[in-house]
């Protein structure tokens, strides 16, 4: 697919934003990166990680906990995605740009490729979010039917039933396969790879390495391989779902929308800010303890608006961007709890599959 241009209006609703975020971190004189809470949340989540994973390999708890363990591990894996490996991708972490890096480089220890995700996430969904053919995330096909202009194939009446499974199966099938597509195809979707350096080819296969002797060889030397593969399929499936329904939640709903580029022209309807507001939704964001969790990704609107500032702010930028949404008669997506979020996006997978 060529170049996807968005619609250029003279008095920009984007403008307007930044114009008013920035006027706010002013007059409360904070920084737009994370501060000590994050800090703080990310060093807790990285010690239970650690603790976790030390336990399972080379202290062997019978199998009640090990299940029990295996099940926070996938947890706290997501959590460190959500909290640490995102902010620091985005830029947002830390005012220096070396934690930023530490952060991102979480991703890599943890099985994924920094480098693969900066382009998916960061350059192509944050760009094209909800655009078939571009954004990657909404491409599970054959497996799935996430958008109107997607083929629809028989399996798909039954994809709001079987999603549970797929889901899972995401963070198993990112680390041991859909990164080595990216690399050997190279390009993502229909987008191509920038070109990789000697350093980003080392680092990729290093890493992968690396992860291969930390949660396959290591544990399989310490506990054997039963015990290995009950741990590593629980520990697996258990993130795998949890990254992808916070995600999805995000965007493939039922009130999100899906835009079409014009045939001729090759542009969309409307200006990028617009079509961020278009296409995601923000779901419990009274909701502490979510909140806590996922990173401030139940915020995704202030995320994708304004993905360099920490998820720590949202909060209180979001009633900036809600305030400015009714003034410029502008949907602001919004579900106010995980359920009826969950239930609307099972309603948009049974519609996509029926229609």
């Amino acid at each position: 697919m060529s170049t996807v241009k968005f619609a250029n209006v003279p008095h920009s609703f984007h403008a307007e934003l930044k114009k008013r975020i920035s006027n706010y971190f002013e007059e409360v004189g904070a920084s737009q990166t994370g501060n000590y809470q994050l800090f703080l949340k990310a060093i807790v989540l990285m010690i239970g990680f650690v603790a976790v994973y030390v336990h399972l390999v080379f202290f062997t708890p019978n199998v009640f906990f090990q299940v029990v363990e295996s099940i926070i591990l996938g947890i706290l894996v997501a959590a460190i995605g959500f909290n640490v490996m995102h902010d620091g991708a985005h830029g947002s972490f830390s005012k220096y740009k070396w934690v930023n890096v530490i952060a991102a480089f979480s991703l890599n220890i943890l099985g994924g490729n920094s480098f693969m995700w900066n382009v998916k996430h960061n350059v192509i969904h944050h760009a094209y979010t909800n655009v078939d053919g571009l954004d990657d995330d909404i491409d599970i096909q054959p497996w799935m039917r996430m958008s109107s202009t997607q083929r629809r194939l028989k399996m798909h009446k039954y994809q709001h039933l079987y999603f549970w499974l797929l889901y899972s199966l995401l963070y198993v099938l990112w680390i041991f396969v859909l990164d080595y597509q990216k690399y050997f195809k190279g390009k993502i979707g229909s987008m191509p790879l920038k070109k990789m350096t000697l350093n980003d080819h080392l680092i990729f296969w290093g890493f992968k390495l690396f992860h291969l002797f930390l949660f396959v060889g290591l544990p399989i030397y310490m506990v054997g391989f039963t015990s290995w593969l009950i741990s590593f399929l629980i520990f697996t499936l258990v993130a795998g779902f949890v990254l992808s329904i916070v995600f999805q939640l995000a965007h493939t709903v039922e009130h999100t929308s899906f835009p079409v580029p014009d045939v001729e022209t090759n542009k969309l309807d409307d200006e990028w800010a617009v079509h961020q507001l278009k296409t995601t939704a923000n779901f419990a964001t009274n909701n502490k303890l979510v909140s806590w969790f996922v990173g401030g990704l139940n915020f995704q609107i202030e995320h994708h608006l304004f993905p360099k500032i920490s998820h720590i702010h949202y909060p209180a930028i979001s009633k900036i961007i809600k305030q400015a949404c009714q003034e410029y008669g502008i949907a602001y997506i919004e579900y106010p709890r995980v359920r009826y979020a969950v239930a609307s996006h099972v309603a948009f997978l049974k519609q996509m599959g029926r229609a």
